[in-house]
């Protein structure tokens, strides 16, 4: 985790020079690269995955309790980033909070409210699937929040993942990347499958005409809320199949861990019993074959 600031967010905190040279390094330099083959990335993907199974043992083994941020354009991979994580972990170590629209009440509370009653007790991870940063966002662009609300978001949201490390919790926060034409292709794609076609809510279908706008927004956000105690980590997603990687890789990174993988057991014998008469397959019904 990293070392917390003692810095106070009522304006703008100094730039992350650094950090931003940095991600501009590395997304120059994965766009020059060629799309990842599948052979290197699924035995890649495994052990990558096999990691993560013991990353959690560790979670629950030591009451850790840790909290990721996926944020980033529609279509950049976020989704497809938290399916790789949880399809290796037990559902009861993991959970992905994917939080719709605020109800009516909901808008009368603390904006952090709806928020807080996801983060992980002892032993659990929560992945948020937007989170949040959805005011510096949707509802900065779309005007679904007055200026007065957006301002307190950026003073508040600093002090309030602080208070969220103070209590012991650690928070890794992750910007997808994508380009426009990416972006757009996979727009296209999406449109002309009938199982994607789903994807393409209205607020997508109008991020295409405010780029600029959501641009302008994350540059703002990250001005204010990329901090030495929780930065912004930049997945450059053009290439999905590399961002998951890398992504997976990172987020092993950040929180250190032993391997508690239990040796083989000796299986006891099973139990037999020459009286028991397993009751006919015709009084059953069976799903039928398909093919």
């Amino acid at each position: 985790m990293a070392n917390k600031s003692n810095g106070h967010a009522a304006t703008a905190p100094a730039t992350n020079g650094v950090a931003i040279a940095q991600a501009a390094t590395v997304e120059l330099r994965q766009k020059d690269k060629k799309p990842l083959k599948k052979k290197k990335y699924e035995p890649e993907l495994l052990r990558l995955q096999t990691e993560l199974v013991k990353l959690s043992a560790w979670v629950k083994h030591r009451g850790l309790r840790v909290v990721a941020l996926f944020e980033g354009r529609d279509a950049a991979g976020k989704g497809g980033a938290i399916k790789r994580i949880t399809e290796a972990i037990s559902p009861r170590l993991c959970r992905v909070a994917a939080l719709t629209a605020p109800t009516e009440r909901e808008r009368t509370q603390w904006y952090f409210q709806r928020y807080v009653a996801h983060l992980p007790a002892a032993g659990e991870i929560v992945l948020f699937d937007r989170s949040w940063y959805n005011r510096a966002g949707v509802e900065r662009v779309m005007g679904f929040c007055s200026e007065e609300d957006y301002r307190e978001f950026l003073r508040s949201t600093p002090e309030f993942e602080r208070m969220l490390l103070r209590s012991g919790i650690i928070v890794i926060k992750y910007w997808f990347s994508v380009s426009d034409e990416a972006q757009e292709r996979r727009f296209q794609e999406r449109n002309h499958s009938p199982i994607k076609r789903w994807k393409l809510s209205p607020m997508d279908l109008e991020s295409r005409k405010r780029w600029v706008e959501y641009s302008k927004a994350k540059d703002e956000m990250f001005k204010f809320t990329d901090m030495q105690d929780t930065p912004w980590w930049v997945v450059q997603a053009d290439d999905k199949r590399r961002a998951r990687l890398n992504c997976l890789k990172h987020f092993l990174s950040c929180v250190p861990y032993e391997d508690l993988t239990p040796q083989p057991v000796e299986l006891p014998a099973r139990q037999q019993d020459a009286s028991y008469v397993r009751p006919p397959m015709a009084a059953q019904r069976f799903v039928p074959n398909h093919l």
